[in-house]
């Protein structure tokens, strides 16, 4: 179990640090990419007078520009003083856009921002270490890995909770012991949560079993599943025909902010000019998920365009809880979409400490290796470890600088440069692998220093290069309200400073070398028969816990969504709540394996189960 806890922590622990931190940055997705968009500053609020006026030129410019159109879009400003999207697809399916003034209506040019990935970048790597499919399943298995480490170190570490108010600086290895334990008991609840949500998201992709068993193997079964457990309402429809006049949508606004409680984001005007047209307000959910409820969606509201008749309502909060609101919730519990930014700022800092938690197990190994190397690789060893620092530095101190150096890319890429969004990551990619380069030539404590120096520098030099790229400052957003770039540089400020710390601290309190590697013997020892057996054993191990696990799991979870109906519940709850079950499943068969006596005696348990398992599964399949 041991042995389990180290392994899977260090060899996960690697990509694990940097899906962690680029999460914890995707908390602020929005505020980020307000910043990197580096747009003009907003015009004065518009009023309710400034809205009829600009609503009525919108349905002027829509039926002069767009009169064939099968139908009309207008988004509305997200922010007060923001510029108003009207547009249309044309029967070669081609879009088109104007853009209007909130205040006047007049029309003018799209709104000057730079392409840029934004927050998104931090969230697509989050998830798919921006590797398509293979990367998408590359952090399946290591959130798996991270869950399975938190349970195999609880179980390792039984007085992990004592050990929580127990803390002694100064003492080497078990100061950074004493560390990992504090940070690890600290945020323990929200590890379980985010890696079990980061998994249960995706759910019906990394266990699509469950969902086969029961509604077969074709194209179709995901759409039929989802028909039973989330019924989607008919859109609404009206009988005649004949021509009608485009209504006034400022009342249809107002009426729909009556029913739903939200403001609208966008109108949907199908069939414009017909008798038998509909305007759809779609409402806007609240900024940062400032909603008093956990589940909040964006409201829909139906009108016949002729009569002003409510067609259609779908409010925005559900009074009874339904099966589909199961994934909604474990959706908003991953991604903080609740509770506005008191529950992102709480996000924000779980997510920093479970990343100093992560990155102080990884470098445990390390620190134990410096005293005493278990050459566990022969004569590689001392190369094996070196290696291992490296990484350390490039997979910790490098996904920092990696990260703010994004922001950079941003700022330094020319605004007009083709395809710029994509050079912005190659840019955050070209500066994670130069830490490696940096890691493997520099000696291991002073790559430590230097990175986070380097990192600690643009940290505090953001707003310089913000003020000298785009003439925009602190102060400059200040008077403009411009709340969200503003946070955006005085978190990168304080991410300097403590960073700046960090490097201090390490300079006057760092006594190892500068190579700080254990060195194995000049002449490794022919591995015994019992070493060589125990290697076997736990690649044994190893094999009957990914494969097996997985196998065992989809078998098992299969029966159980077969056999759900049998209790009066219908086949995609069933489907639901045994995919959802299978990831704990799955972890509880990991640390097994790694606790049985044998490794013939865990393949033995797997094999039976999985027999049982498909045997059920084939004959309720028949």
């Amino acid at each position: 179990m041991s042995w389990l806890h180290t392994w899977c922590g260090l060899t996960c622990g690697w990509l694990l640090c940097a899906i962690f931190l680029t999460g914890t940055l995707s908390v602020f997705r929005e505020p980020i990419t307000r910043w990197m968009e580096a747009g003009p500053p907003p015009a004065p609020a518009a009023g309710a007078a400034d809205a009829r006026q600009w609503l009525a030129r919108a349905t002027q410019e829509l039926s002069s520009r767009a009169a064939a159109a099968s139908a009309w879009d207008i988004s509305l400003p997200a922010q007060p003083g923001w510029s108003v999207q009207l547009s249309w697809r044309t029967g070669d399916g081609v879009r088109h856009e104007v853009w209007l003034d909130s205040r006047t209506g007049a029309v003018q040019p799209a709104p000057q921002v730079r392409e840029t990935e934004g927050g998104r970048h931090f969230m697509s790597f989050h998830y798919t270490l921006h590797g398509g499919l293979p990367g998408y399943w590359l952090v399946g298995w290591i959130s798996m890995c991270m869950l399975v480490a938190l349970v195999s170190g609880v179980v390792v570490h039984k007085r992990i909770f004592k050990d929580f108010f127990t803390f002694r600086p100064g003492k080497g290895l078990r100061s950074w012991l004493d560390a990992h334990n504090a940070t690890a008991v600290l945020t323990l609840p929200f590890l379980f949560m985010i890696g079990y949500t980061g998994l249960a998201f995706f759910y019906s992709s990394y266990m699509p079993w469950p969902l086969h068993a029961a509604y077969g193997d074709d194209a179709g079964a995901y759409r039929r599943y989802q028909a039973e457990l989330a019924p989607t309402p008919p859109a609404p429809r009206i009988a005649g025909q004949g021509v009608g006049a485009v209504p006034d949508l400022y009342p249809l606004l107002s009426r729909a902010r009556e029913l739903t409680g939200q403001d609208a984001a966008r109108i949907t005007i199908d069939r414009p000019g017909d008798a038998r047209s509909v305007v759809l307000v779609s409402g806007r959910k609240p900024l940062a998920g400032a909603a008093p409820r956990l589940l909040t969606e964006s409201s829909r509201v139906a009108f016949a365009a002729a009569s002003g008749t409510v067609l259609q309502l779908v409010p925005a909060h559900h009074e009874e809880l339904a099966a589909k609101q199961v994934h909604e919730t474990i959706e908003a519990l991953h991604k903080a979409d609740f509770g506005g930014w008191t529950i992102k700022w709480l996000y924000f800092f779980s997510g920093l400490i479970g990343t100093a938690m992560i990155a102080i197990g990884t470098l445990l190994f390390s620190i134990k290796r410096r005293k005493k190397s278990e050459h566990e690789f022969g004569e590689a060893t001392a190369r094996v470890y070196r290696c291992v620092e490296a990484l350390n530095v490039a997979a910790l101190a490098g996904i920092a600088l990696a990260s703010i150096a994004y922001f950079y890319g941003n700022r330094l890429i020319p605004a007009a440069w083709p395809d710029r969004s994509a050079w912005e990551i190659r840019f955050f990619f070209a500066a994670w692998a130069a830490t490696l380069v940096h890691a493997l030539w520099r000696a291991p404590r002073l790559a430590w220093i230097e990175q986070l120096a380097a990192a600690a520098v643009l940290c505090l030099g953001l707003p310089i290069l913000n003020w000298a790229t785009t003439g925009r400052h602190l102060w400059a957003y200040a008077v403009s309200g411009e709340q969200l770039p503003a946070a955006v540089e005085l978190t990168a400020l304080a991410s300097g400073l403590l960073l700046a710390y960090m490097v201090r601290a390490l300079r006057r309190h760092w006594k190892d070398g500068p190579a700080g590697v254990a060195q194995p013997p000049r002449k490794a020892q022919a591995a015994s028969g019992g070493a060589a057996a125990h290697r076997w054993g736990i690649v044994s191990r190893v094999v009957a816990a990914a494969a097996g696990g997985y196998l065992l799991s989809a078998l098992a979870m299969s029966a159980l969504a077969l056999t759900w109906p049998a209790a009066g519940a219908s086949p995609a709850v069933g489907v639901l709540a045994a995919t959802l079950l299978s990831f704990v499943v799955y972890t509880a068969i990991g640390v097994g394996v790694f606790g049985a006596r044998s490794a013939g005696r865990a393949w033995a348990l797997i094999a039976v189960a999985c027999l049982m398992s498909g045997v059920v599964v084939l004959g309720l399949r028949a």
